[in-house]
């Protein structure tokens, strides 16, 4: 397995933010260059190992949603390509082997769009002890692992720091508008409904997700950062998915368990946890398995026709 890139410097271009994930250059005043780096966070933290070719994956999995999604929702995306890149973004893109993209820049919406297709992770108590999830009312009975009758908009706030916040719809309408909240919520739920249909037909459940938007300098509402990939989204694999018993995530669901097993207070030391070999090469194989599946080819395809 190849080593894990965890730090990135291009020549040439000036990184204007470092997030748990990505590197993000200037280019212009009008584009960035976007880097998904192989860093892999949980429960708010970097952790010490990185996943080789997890960045790869993020990004290219993103590459295919927003093009199979373009009549859906428009995108901050310009090209993945790097001939299609300015000089220097170009050069850069070529050395990270398909991990990066050139972006229109944008006003992001300081909310987490979140949308739910299955009962599980956090929400199944909530559900048990209230029927309804972040006051969506859902019916009785439902199970763990179970299929809701309806995808739910369960929004959040984005957090600069510290743990985003559930809110309910009503909140929403009062941080952003009427306006603007109901646009998030109709184009959130389209979107996931066009993507769980397509991840049926590969043989994946899209268990939920979450969405970002922002607005481009001429109002219009845009996707952005990352769509439907392993660190965004939860995945099942339909043959093996049982109602009412826990599910098998395909996502980096592993890595949170296996940090769950640590001794108490791990995650708060200075120093954030190191993952077993284990866990890295079994991380690395489901996030390529998720790529290959929703795209229907070879993970070195898409690199070589990024870096091309």
């Amino acid at each position: 397995m190849t080593e894990a890139v965890l730090e990135t410097a291009l020549e040439g271009l000036e990184q204007v933010h470092r997030g748990k994930v990505r590197d993000v250059y200037a280019v212009d005043e009008e584009h960035l260059l976007l880097v998904a780096t192989d860093r892999i966070s949980a429960f708010d933290r970097v952790l010490a190992s990185g996943i080789p070719g997890k960045g790869a994956v993020l990004t290219q999995t993103s590459n295919f949603w927003f093009e199979h999604l373009s009549g859906v929702a428009p995108s901050h995306l310009v090209t993945p390509r790097a001939a299609e890149m300015p000089p220097a973004a170009a050069r850069a893109a070529r050395g990270l082997a398909g991990r990066a993209v050139l972006v229109r820049k944008v006003k992001i919406v300081p909310i987490e769009c979140i949308v739910r297709g299955f009962l599980a992770g956090s929400k199944v108590k909530e559900y048990e002890r209230t029927g309804a999830i972040q006051g969506v009312e859902l019916p009785p009975g439902l199970v763990i692992g179970g299929e809701l009758p309806e995808p739910i908009f369960t929004p959040t706030t984005k957090a600069v720091a510290g743990h985003d916040e559930p809110i309910t719809y009503e909140e929403l309408v009062a941080e952003v508008g009427d306006e603007l909240a109901t646009r998030l919520r109709e184009l959130s739920l389209r979107i996931f409904r066009e993507a769980s249909e397509h991840c049926r037909e590969r043989g994946l459940l899209l268990c939920d997700t979450k969405f970002e938007f922002g607005h481009l300098p001429d109002g219009r509402l845009v996707l952005a950062d990352e769509v439907l990939t392993p660190d965004s989204s939860r995945f099942f694999k339909a043959d093996e998915h049982r109602p009412g018993e826990p599910p098998v995530p395909w996502d980096k669901q592993l890595v949170r368990d296996y940090l769950l097993t640590l001794p108490e207070g791990s995650m708060e030391a200075a120093d954030a946890p190191a993952l077993p070999e284990r866990i890295v090469h079994e991380t690395a194989a489901r996030y390529r398995e998720v790529y290959e599946r929703i795209s229907g080819r070879a993970l070195e395809e898409a690199v070589a026709e990024a870096v091309a």
